[in-house]
């Protein structure tokens, strides 16, 4: 986490102008940006001076982005690690505390009966108790069950203080370096913040008198209120919990990033909307008008409905049926038949043994997918497919550029090296992803497994551990061990810091394929 936030700050001291971003189309910096990323100082140079700085401004807006998202999500993480942690100490010391408390329950039964029964027989209630357990024993279980005894209100709260000082690693320069502003209904949250802030910079330790407090949520209010004032470990807890929800909800957002931003830096600035909206120039394929659009959903909802009853009364409903006791829907039968089973065998036998190598060229002749892996620069294609292909190999099968180099005679690392760096993003994968999908969606043989408006998808999951732990999403299917799933493939840089730790991963990531044609 300090590190990232020594690159933001580096990356901040460019000090580059205020809404500099909005003067250039996104997609349009982006390109600029990444093409930035591909050059050396020396290739930079040779442009003359206003590209070089536009190139270099957009590489630094960029990463400025990127990093910003990243500590926000890195908070995000560790704080809600700190409450898992939490919760799994406050179980785990109940479940210790079982045994003594489960005898400390029968007891308390014993007494309440020797004590109903000396009321009703007119007895000292005090000779009653003593002839359950002796007074010194008494006293000595009345010790140990305030010993046993958790918070009135049963919560984990009280847990999370013991991980105060993990958080102030790194806190101070947190709120330092994010610009952060808040929506109404977060401004509570940020004048709170900004009071850390200013304590953090000021070198106070204790809270001032009149310290926000109407955002303090009512389970915090007995950690966070004491009789010897605002309790600070707890109120700084409270309100970074508070900043954790605010920013994934948009209530709160950070000037600079992407993932966090203002809500209305999404759409059209208000005076241009109004404008185009008096001229009735919206380009929306649906009507405008409120009432008119309600309406006609309304109409197509009651059509669709209709449609559905007739068929339901008829009991005509696809692969499925509605009964008095609800919606039953008929189970797929996924048992593969025995002549299939031997028809796949003989239609293995069948199939010529071909090099991969040679499959990828016959489908590019088929499709021409190789053309979406346009120059980042020029957009020109490849001369050289086998060289692309071998790179896209190298990719599919996660063997490495070095291995495949190795592997390859006549190839070497920096021509795969530096097709990859060139050629080969995210978007060109999606675009010849789309091409493939497309060519199989209007090839005839497909129609027998769909019309192509579902699929089903794989993943794989990367468990996370160590020292950088926190920093891992969790996967509730999976439990309590942090981990990343996978779906599809791709090319991405992952830096998970934790405080000394830098990791640099290759990973896969899901792609957005396009609708087929």
């Amino acid at each position: 986490m300090l590190q990232h936030i020594d690159r933001l700050k580096l990356l901040q001291a460019v000090d580059l102008p205020a809404g500099l971003d909005r003067l250039v189309h996104r997609n349009r910096l982006l390109k600029i940006a990444r093409e930035g990323g591909q050059m050396t100082p020396h290739d930079l140079a040779k442009f003359e001076p206003q590209r070089r700085h536009a190139t270099l401004a957009a590489s630094v807006m960029e990463a400025t982005a990127t990093v910003t998202d990243e500590i926000v999500e890195l908070h995000d993480r560790i704080v809600g690690r700190l409450f898992n942690t939490a919760k799994k100490k406050h179980q785990e010391r109940f479940q210790r505390a079982g045994k003594a408390i489960n005898d400390k329950v029968r007891l308390f039964g014993k007494l309440g009966r020797a004590l109903l029964k000396a009321k009703e027989d007119g007895v000292d209630a005090f000779k009653a108790i003593e002839s359950v357990i002796s007074w010194d024993a008494f006293t000595q279980s009345v010790t140990e069950a305030e010993q046993l005894a958790q918070p009135e209100a049963f919560d984990l709260l009280h847990e999370i203080g013991d991980h105060y000082a993990t958080l102030r690693r790194y806190v101070p320069a947190f709120l330092e370096v994010l610009k952060l502003r808040a929506a109404p209904a977060a401004v509570d949250v940020l004048d709170a913040i900004n009071t850390i802030r200013t304590m953090d910079s000021d070198g106070t330790r204790k809270l001032p008198a009149d310290a926000p407090t109407r955002f303090i949520k009512p389970r915090w209010r007995p950690l966070v209120f004491t009789n010897a004032g605002l309790e600070r470990r707890y109120y700084e807890l409270c309100a970074l919990s508070e900043l954790k929800n605010a920013l994934r909800s948009g209530d709160v957002w950070v000037q600079g990033s992407r993932q966090f931003k203002d809500f209305d830096d999404y759409l059209l600035p208000a005076e241009k909307f109004q404008a185009i909206r008096r001229e009735n120039l919206l380009p929306l394929p649906i009507t405008t008008d409120c009432e008119q659009y309600l309406l006609e959903r309304r109409q197509l909802l009651e059509q669709r409905l209709e449609t559905v009853n007739r068929l339901a009364a008829a009991n005509d409903l696809p692969d499925a049926i509605i009964t008095d006791s609800g919606l039953k829907i008929t189970p797929l039968d996924a048992v593969v038949p025995d002549a299939a089973e031997a028809l796949i065998g003989q239609t293995a036998l069948m199939l010529p043994r071909v090099k991969i190598t040679e499959l990828l060229m016959e489908v590019d002749a088929w499709t021409g997918f190789t053309s979406h892996f346009t120059h980042l620069k020029t957009g020109e294609t490849t001369q050289d497919k086998t060289l692309l292909l071998t790179t896209i190999l190298a990719d599919a099968i996660n063997l490495g550029l070095t291995k495949m180099a190795e592997a390859c005679p006549g190839t070497t690392y920096a021509k795969l090296a530096w097709l990859q760096a060139w050629h080969i993003r995210d978007e060109t994968y999606s675009q010849a992803l789309a091409e493939l999908v497309n060519a199989q969606h209007v090839h005839p043989f497909a129609a027998h497994w769909g019309d192509g408006t579902t699929s089903s998808s794989d993943g794989q999951r990367f468990r996370a551990g160590g020292r950088a732990q926190s920093t891992g999403h969790v996967n509730p299917k999976y439990g309590a061990e942090p981990g990343r799933m996978y779906t599809g493939f791709g090319r991405k840089a992952l830096w998970l810091d934790d405080a000394d730790v830098v990791q640099h991963t290759r990973q896969v990531e899901r792609l957005d394929v396009a609708e087929p044609k």
